[in-house]
């Protein structure tokens, strides 16, 4: 039987689908913020569309960036760390067709579960204020359905996402869920809003759908309250984070660039932000230098 280090990473979530408590994986956007996630002891790494929009384009999450942006941009990420890496693939970049190059790139970008969604495209991020058009069901269904075909590892996880619920109501996502998982989706995702029925609406889908559910905790509102075991309680198995480190990065670096243009040096700032020694070890610097120490004659 494998040990826990002889699997992959695919292997390792698949593994924990199932199993062990609730699997927290933090929002990033580049390698840097995987680091950090990863050396915080985190199991899994989340990379939300929406932070990469923010990153490499300073624009909104309403589909802009593409295929190839995202499968370089996961490619290096994935790279940077020895945890799964989660990736949002918007829509799949098309129809079932496209969602089979989609699939394609993704896996061997090193990348360990995708989540596609059936917003109509042009897509928007799910918290922004409105409903959001979706495609028929069948059609939805059928793009999982070729997603599932498409993949070459059987261990690479297939996450399928609906955002029904707004426009449509919980009892249409929930048939929709039903219908993903059916089509071959090894894990459900139920984008919804923050409401006062939010956590009763979550435990529903749980339990009326025979799947791995997964929890976009950047809802808010009452979730927000939630530890790992209040999650894990509701009978959800993955919660991500897709704002944590934008959203505190954000911050921080409007609150940095304040001060020095306001005082004109930074002396205000030590404590506040990182060291050079703990930027390099962010870096893993320790392993350049024994590489070079090893191999550098």
């Amino acid at each position: 039987m494998a040990t826990e280090r002889n699997l992959t990473v695919r292997q390792r979530l698949r593994a924990r689908l199932t199993k062990g408590p609730v699997i927290i994986a933090p929002g990033i956007y580049d390698a840097y913020g995987a680091r950090f996630v990863e050396q915080a002891g985190f199991e899994a790494a989340y990379m939300t569309g929406n932070g990469v929009s923010a990153s490499l384009l300073g624009r909104p999450d309403v589909g802009l960036v593409d295929l190839t942006m995202i499968t370089s941009h996961a490619r290096r990420v994935a790279a940077a760390v020895d945890i799964p890496l989660v990736c949002d693939a918007d829509t799949g970049y098309g129809n079932a067709v496209s969602v089979r190059r989609t699939v394609e790139e993704f896996e061997a970008a090193g990348v360990a579960a995708i989540h596609i969604e059936d917003q109509a495209f042009p897509k928007r991020c799910g918290q922004l204020p409105g409903a959001r058009p979706v495609i028929e069901r069948a059609e939805a269904a059928g793009k999982i359905e070729a997603a599932v075909a498409a993949r070459r590892d059987p261990d690479f996880v297939i996450i399928a996402r609906t955002d029904a619920a707004e426009a449509h109501g919980l009892d249409e996502a929930i048939a929709r869920a039903k219908a993903f998982r059916k089509a071959g989706a090894d894990v459900i995702f139920v984008e919804m809003k923050s409401g006062p029925a939010i956590l009763e609406d979550l435990r529903r889908v749980t339990s009326e759908v025979d799947a791995p559910c997964l929890v976009n905790m950047g809802a808010g509102g009452r979730l927000d309250e939630l530890d790992p075991d209040g999650i894990g309680r509701l009978g959800l198995r993955i919660a991500i984070y897709p704002g944590i480190e934008r959203a505190a990065a954000g911050f921080a670096i409007r609150e940095a660039l304040a001060v020095l243009k306001k005082e004109g040096n930074t002396r205000a700032l030590r404590g506040r932000m990182l060291s050079l020694q703990e930027y390099n070890h962010a870096l893993k610097l320790d392993e350049v230098e024994q590489w070079e120490k090893r191999y550098l004659r």
